[in-house]
């Protein structure tokens, strides 16, 4: 088990989680998950029939991607919730930053917990997934 982070409000972590994000991790996904729908895997479907440029990746796996970056902050099992929204699309060939903030910290049942609010942006800024999370921490920083 990972010891928790020491954290005050305001802190900060940035991440280049993917670089140039392939179509071969868009269908690996696709066969790990088991979401085969063809925006994410038919060229031709994603392009002619819904008018996309092309196909685009599935949201479950850009959370994911985000939430890399609360495990290696806090480790995975100080992870306590995670929730996304997803705001615009991700295509073949973008890069994805997140940045995981700290917005307040609380003690509850014995655990000293931090909010963090997520912001995944593309390579041109662009928001594609924001989030929060509550994580156990080791407490304020002195």
């Amino acid at each position: 088990m990972s010891t928790p982070a020491t954290v005050i409000v305001g802190d900060e972590r940035t991440e280049v989680v993917v670089e140039d994000l392939r179509r071969t991790q868009i269908v690996m996904y696709a066969g790990a998950g088991g979401d085969f729908n063809p925006l994410h895997t038919d060229e031709p479907f994603a392009t002619r029939v819904a008018g996309h440029p092309t196909v685009m990746s599935h949201g479950m796996l850009v959370m994911g991607l985000a939430g890399q970056v609360l495990a290696d902050w806090f480790g995975t099992a100080n992870v306590r919730r995670y929730r996304a929204r997803f705001q615009s699309p991700t295509w073949p060939g973008d890069t994805l930053t997140v940045t995981a903030r700290v917005d307040e910290l609380r003690t509850e049942g014995g655990e000293h917990l931090a909010e963090l609010t997520l912001t995944t942006t593309n390579q041109d800024g662009r928001a594609v997934l924001g989030g929060s999370a509550t994580v156990v921490t080791a407490g304020e920083a002195t």
